[in-house]
């Protein structure tokens, strides 16, 4: 045996061993051309943001041998007016709590509310964060059905979520609206139902991408004041641009925020992360100032896809979940071979894409054009990229 694999073989004997044999989430990182498979939002961050954070941060520099404001008050403020303005909702700091990415502020839920001996329940197909949070936690994640179990249906309906809450007795249940990979809003009722059905239970709605909702949509910040159970979680990396600066946060009840204390690690956000944060905030008329165009994108995306054949999911996100391939692997092969990197989210006959900008659309659509006659389970007469 060699070292290393001597080396490997120790590591799997300590390992936990409900970690052993998985593997660690990520997207493939690769260098091509249009990269649209990880739901970035293609456009780079504003000069005058960027301005105005460099000048932020000289301040904090000389400050660096101190510790981080613990409960990143300011920051909070920034974030509560932020949700204030975009929702019409009335919320105040003590609702509202942060970590570096939604995926830690989700943790710090798992890690108060669930654990070990405790049932978290998500209906996939979905995030798949929320599985392997909870599970590594040490928390039983039970997949629940979309679609009533029908093959390639991606419908939750509220009397069927309530009656898998009603069986598997969850801590904490994940819904996603939109969700991914599917880029549905969430049938309101379902949070409704959920609440009641699960009275014992943390019921998290991951509203990641809610700034890209089609008009009219409902958000579940609306039921926050009304169920201390409830929490919402949103993130700064979608319409914010602001993936590299890793900010996500949630709106719940002061109580719930006050119990995730106890889970945090001390002084989790550095004081440039709540700087760059509470600037980008500041800022975020012109941080968002691209929403409008990815959603014509995204919907561009949709009209066309239909149009060769495919069968794309109506989108409440920046990415489109598109079916009717004769083989996902093969398509997404190919597509990475012209240059365009997509998703594969692990469904049979369906890729995820993300709505870049018009000239990255361009490129995805002008390739299913040339692959749709050998890649669609059916085609139709293929037209010039509209």
């Amino acid at each position: 045996m060699t070292e290393s694999a001597s080396a490997a073989a120790e590591v799997q004997r300590l390992l936990r061993p409900d970690l052993r044999g998985r593997t660690a989430y990520g997207a493939p990182q690769l260098d091509v051309p249009v990269r649209l498979n990880t739901n970035e939002n293609s456009y780079p961050v504003p000069q005058a943001v960027v301005d105005a954070i460099l000048e932020a941060l000289a301040g904090d520099v000389a400050s660096l041998n101190r510790y981080p404001d613990r409960d990143f008050a300011d920051l909070r403020a920034a974030l509560t007016a932020y949700v204030v303005r975009q929702s019409g909702v009335p919320v105040t700091p003590e609702q509202v709590w942060a970590g570096n990415g939604s995926n830690e502020v989700l943790s710090h839920v798992v890690q108060a509310f669930g654990g070990s001996g405790r049932v978290a329940l998500g209906f996939t197909p979905s995030y798949s964060m929320h599985p392997i949070i909870s599970e590594t936690l040490g928390a039983t994640w039970v997949d629940g059905l979309r679609g009533a179990g029908r093959p390639g249906a991606f419908d939750l309906t509220a009397e069927a979520a309530a009656e898998q809450a009603r069986r598997h007795h969850p801590a904490v249940v994940f819904l996603c609206s939109p969700n991914n990979p599917t880029g549905t809003a969430l049938p309101f009722e379902v949070i409704t139902a959920v609440l009641e059905a699960a009275p014992d239970a943390i019921v998290v709605v991951d509203e990641a991408y809610a700034e890209f909702a089609r008009a009219g949509t409902r958000s579940a910040l609306t039921l926050v004041a009304d169920n201390p159970r409830l929490v919402v979680t949103r993130t700064m990396s979608k319409a914010f641009a602001f993936a590299g600066g890793r900010l996500g946060y949630l709106v719940a009840a002061p109580e719930v925020v006050d119990a995730l204390r106890l889970v945090r690690l001390p002084y989790h956000l550095s004081t440039p992360t709540q700087t760059i944060a509470r600037v980008a905030l500041e800022h975020a008329e012109l941080m968002l100032g691209t929403v409008e165009v990815i959603k014509a994108q995204r919907d561009r995306i949709v009209e066309r896809l239909a149009t060769l054949g495919a069968a794309p999911v109506a989108s409440d996100s920046n990415f489109v979940l598109f079916g009717g391939l004769a083989d996902e692997k093969a398509t997404w092969q190919a597509l990475l071979d012209r240059g365009v990197l997509v998703r594969d989210v692990g469904i049979a006959h369906h890729l995820r894409v993300t709505a870049g900008d018009p000239e990255e659309t361009t490129a995805f659509l002008e390739a299913m054009v040339a692959l749709a006659p050998t890649h669609l389970a059916t085609t139709h007469e293929q037209e010039t990229v509209a």
